[in-house]
């Protein structure tokens, strides 16, 4: 069974996103290994450029496998490639990270890293709303390759 690892900068506060997350993750069971990787924020009295090198090594440190990088420059795919990214993917690596960095984006060294990039758009999601997106898109991609009605 492949395993599906969420690398995410920072905590879901409100109590409606994680319960979002946590029946997506539920659901994801049935399909996958299912991983949820907390990277804590670092101090903010730092420069933007030196807490992302602080989140960055974290988030390197937990790479494994493919590694995705949700980023508003990555490639725009619909809910079908997605599932097909999945799918190819899986056949290289039994292991895919999906990375989501914080509100100041991720350092320039994860960037080198990541196999990937993919892109929920020109639009600008709050870290919250984009954790519950990436992990119904998951979701949805699993089901498409599942053949299942969830996706219409």
């Amino acid at each position: 069974m492949i395993k599906i690892k969420l690398i995410c900068v920072g905590k879901l506060k409100e109590s409606f996103w994680e319960e979002a997350q946590k029946e997506y993750i539920k659901r994801l069971q049935k399909f996958c290994k299912f991983e949820l990787v907390e990277i804590p924020e670092k101090n903010q009295t730092s420069t933007a450029e030196e807490t992302l090198q602080k989140e960055g090594k974290l988030i390197l440190e937990k790479l494994e496998g493919k590694s995705v990088l949700f980023d508003v420059s990555g490639e725009q795919l619909s809910s079908p490639q997605l599932a097909e990214f999945l799918e190819n993917s899986s056949l290289f690596s039994s292991t895919i990270c999906f990375v989501i960095g914080s509100s100041h984006g991720v350092s320039e060294e994860v960037k080198r890293q990541v196999t990937s990039r993919i892109s929920f758009g020109r639009i600008t999601l709050p870290h919250n709303l984009a954790r519950v997106v990436a992990l119904e898109q998951i979701y949805r991609a699993f089901n498409i390759i599942s053949g299942t009605s969830y996706h219409k």
